[in-house]
C-alpha cells in the first residue's frame, strides 16, 4: 500500500558534515571545562590533553569511538514492565511528556499562581497519566511545602505512585539523587532490567561539565540506567547569537557528554538533545521562537546521523496561562517535532519561562499533539482509498453519503476533539456563546477530578514514606 507521509528536513548531508566538523574543532581546540576530578581523570586516561584551568581537549578519534560505542536505540518501559516506546533507531516518532521542575502551580480554573506543593505533584502526575498524547511524566515541579532535603524524595514518590507511565527524573538536591533511585528500586524492583526511569542532566553552557551533572551521570550509568544529557543555551548570552554558532557549540557539548558517558561505561545508553533559546537584550529574559524549532529539528537530524536517540524542546514557556501565547509555541513545536526527526519532548505545560505549571495548558497541548500526530501519519494512496469505482457510480452531481467507502471509514475520517465540540453559529448561541478557554478549563478540571490513581498507589506511598522516614539527613 502506498502511503503519503509528510516530512520536514532542515539540514543537507553536507551541512550535517559541516556542523560535525566544527563541533570536533571546538572540542579539540577550545575543549570543555570539567569540574569533577573523577571525570577529568577519565578524560586524561583516554588521552585527552588537560589544561591547568580544568579544561580538557577531546580529540576527534575519541569522539568517533564514543559514537560507535553508544547504543542506537533505547527501549523504555512502564512501571509494570510492559514496553512503552523506543527512542532512536526503531522508534515510532516524537514522544511527549508533562513537566518540568516548575516552582509554581497555575490553577486550571482561575490561572491563579501559587507555590508548587506535594498535592500538586500528585494531581499533575495523574493528569499526565490521563492524557493519551503524553508518553512520559517528567518531574513536574519543585515541592515548596517540604524541607529541601526531603522534597525531591517525596516528589519522586508521588510520581511513581500516581502513574505507571515512564518517568523522566530531575532531582535538584545532589544528596537526594541516589536515595531517590534507591527508593525506586526498593519499591519497584531492578530499574535497569526494564527501565521506566530516565534521569535527566544538564551541563552548563558554554562548554562546562559541572561536577553535579557528572556525578549524577556516573551514579545512573553505574546502575545501568539510560540517561538524558541535554544542554540549554541562550543565543547571544550563553551561546553565539547566530543559529549556526549555537548549533555547533551545543552539538559539541553533547558530544563531550557522550564521550564522558562512554568512558564511565562503554555501551552506556545516552539520549542527547539541546534546548536552544533566544536572549532578549531589552528585558534580559530568555524566550523560545521559530529559530528554536529550527535548531531543535537540526539537532534531531544530527542525532539521527550519529545513530543516537534524541531529546528536544517541548514548546513550553511563553504562555501566561492556557492562552494564545502558549498555543503559538505548542503548535509550532509539536507539529514540527512530529514531522521532523525529534525524539522525546518531555517538558510540556510550563508557563512564564517554565516557572508555573498549567494543567490547562498541558491539556490543550495534548489536543495539539493528537492533531499533529494525525497530520504526520499522512494518508493512504492506493486503489481502495482512491475510490475510482465509487466516483464512477456516483457520477456528476451525486453524493457519497451512503457510499460503501464512506460507511467503512467515516468514523476515523474526522478528528474529534474531547474538548471543543463542532458548533454552528446557532448552536453556539443556543449554548450561551461559550468561550473556548472555558471549555478547556472545564475539561481539565474533569480530568483531574475523575482520573483514578493506579491501584497500588496507597501501598507505594506508605512504603515510600517509611523509606524516607528511615533516612538520616545532615
Amino acid at each position: 500500500m502506498s502511503q503519503v507521509i509528510p516530512r520536514i528536513t532542515v539540514l543537507t548531508p553536507g551541512q550535517i558534515a559541516e556542523v560535525h566538523a566544527r563541533s570536533l574543532e571546538i572540542l579539540a581546540g577550545t575543549g570543555v571545562r570539567v569540574d569533577s576530578p573523577q571525570a577529568r581523570t577519565l578524560f586524561a586516561r583516554a588521552g585527552c590533553e588537560p589544561r591547568d584551568d580544568g579544561r580538557v581537549l577531546i580529540p576527534a578519534g575519541l569522539v568517533g569511538w564514543a559514537l560507535k560505542a553508544a547504543p542506537s536505540g533505547v527501549a523504555v518501559f512502564d512501571r509494570t514492565g510492559a514496553p512503552a516506546f523506543k527512542l532512536g533507531t526503531g522508534g515510532g516518532g516524537a514522544r511527549f511528556g508533562i513537566g518540568v521542575t516548575n516552582l509554581f502551580y497555575q490553577d486550571p480554573l482561575t490561572d491563579a499562581v501559587v507555590p508548587f506543593t506535594r498535592e500538586h505533584m500528585a494531581s499533575c502526575t495523574r493528569l499526565g497519566d490521563a492524557l493519551k498524547g503524553m508518553d512520559v511524566v517528567s518531574t513536574v515541579g519543585v515541592l515548596r511545602d517540604l524541607p529541601p532535603e526531603k522534597a525531591d524524595l517525596y516528589a519522586t514518590l508521588e510520581m511513581a505512585a500516581n502513574t505507571i507511565k515512564p518517568l523522566v527524573l530531575l532531582v535538584s538536591e545532589a544528596a537526594a539523587f541516589e536515595p531517590a533511585l534507591d527508593m525506586l528500586e526498593e519499591l519497584c524492583g531492578d530499574l535497569a532490567a526494564k527501565p521506566f526511569v530516565i534521569p535527566y542532566f544538564n551541563p552548563v553552557s558554554p562548554l562546562v561539565i559541572n561536577a553535579d551533572t557528572s556525578d549524577k551521570m556516573a551514579a545512573s550509568i553505574a546502575r545501568g540506567l539510560p540517561v538524558i544529557y541535554s544542554n540549554y543555551g541562550m543565543s547571544g548570552a550563553t551561546a553565539p547569537i547566530t543559529p549556526a554558532g549555537t548549533l555547533a557549540l551545543l552539538n559539541a557539548e553533547l558530544l563531550a557528554g557522550l564521550v564522558l558517558a562512554e568512558l564511565m561505561r562503554e555501551g552506556a545508553a545516552v539520549i542527547l538533545g539541546i534546548l536552544p533559546a533566544g536572549f532578549d537584550m531589552a528585558t534580559a529574559a530568555s524566550y523560545y521562537g521559530p529559530e528554536t524549532m529550527l535548531l531543535n529539528l537540526a539537532c534531531g537530524e544530527m542525532m539521527a546521523h550519529y545513530g543516537l536517540p534524541h531529546c528536544g524542546t517541548s514548546g513550553s514557556g511563553a504562555g501566561w496561562g492556557a492562552d494564545l501565547l502558549a498555543a503559538d509555541l505548542f503548535w509550532m513545536n509539536h507539529l514540527t517535532s512530529c514531522l521532523g526527526s525529534a525524539g522525546l519532548a518531555p517538558f510540556v505545560g510550563g508557563n512564564f519561562d517554565s516557572l508555573a505549571f498549567s494543567p490547562a495548558a498541558a491539556v490543550y497541548a495534548d489536543h495539539v499533539i493528537g492533531q499533529a500526530r494525525r497530520f504526520a501519519s499522512g494518508f493512504a494512496l492506493d486503489g481502495e482509498s482512491l475510490g475510482l469505482t465509487e466516483i464512477a457510480e456516483v457520477g456528476p452531481g451525486g453524493n457519497f453519503l451512503t457510499a460503501d467507502l464512506t460507511l467503512r471509514h467515516f468514523r476515523e475520517a474526522a478528528f474529534t476533539s474531547p474538548i471543543f465540540p463542532r458548533l454552528s453559529l446557532e448552536a453556539w448561541q443556543e449554548r450561551g456563546s461559550p468561550r473556548a478557554e472555558d471549555l478547556l478549563r472545564k475539561r481539565t478540571a474533569e480530568l483531574m477530578a475523575a482520573h483514578p490513581a493506579p491501584p497500588d498507589q496507597a501501598a507505594l506511598l506508605a512504603r515510600g514514606a517509611a523509606i524516607i522516614a528511615a533516612l538520616r539527613f545532615k
